[in-house]
Formats: structure tokens, C-alpha cells, sequence
């Protein structure tokens, strides 16, 4: 079982942050704006604990499929 991480606590706890972030980690997005902005600090969480460098980048080839092979899926 993986352990759940509440990454807000732990960037609150790791920088200093301006009165409306600390609102958005604290109580989460109101808006659609704020949803970017909490995405945006989410992605600096990841920075800092080294996770953004994990993410998978799929092969171009692995994209890409033809009308062929479709068809012959469905």
C-alpha cells in the first residue's frame, strides 16, 4: 500500500510563502485561477523533493499510431 503524502504540509512547512498561498495550500482552490496557481505550487513541491525528474517521457513512436492499426483494433 503507498503511503499518502500531503505534499501542502510539507511545502508549508519547507518555505516561506506570501498570505494567498498560504490560504490556497490551507483551504484549496476557489476558482479555476487559483487551481493553476495551487498546480503551480504543486509543481515546485515536486521540484524540491526531485520527483519532477521521475516522470515517465513516452518514446515518439509510442504516440503515434495509424489509421490501419485502429481499424484493426476496433
Amino acid at each position: 500500500m503507498k503511503e499518502k503524502i500531503n505534499w501542502k504540509e510539507e511545502l508549508l512547512a519547507s518555505q516561506r510563502f506570501n498570505k494567498k498561498e498560504k490560504n490556497l495550500l490551507k483551504n484549496g482552490a476557489k476558482s479555476l485561477a487559483q487551481s493553476w496557481w495551487l498546480g503551480a505550487l504543486y509543481v515546485r513541491w515536486k521540484k524540491l523533493k526531485g520527483l519532477h525528474l521521475k516522470d515517465p517521457v513516452p518514446n515518439k513512436g509510442q504516440l503515434q499510431s495509424s489509421f490501419k492499426e485502429f481499424e484493426r483494433k476496433t
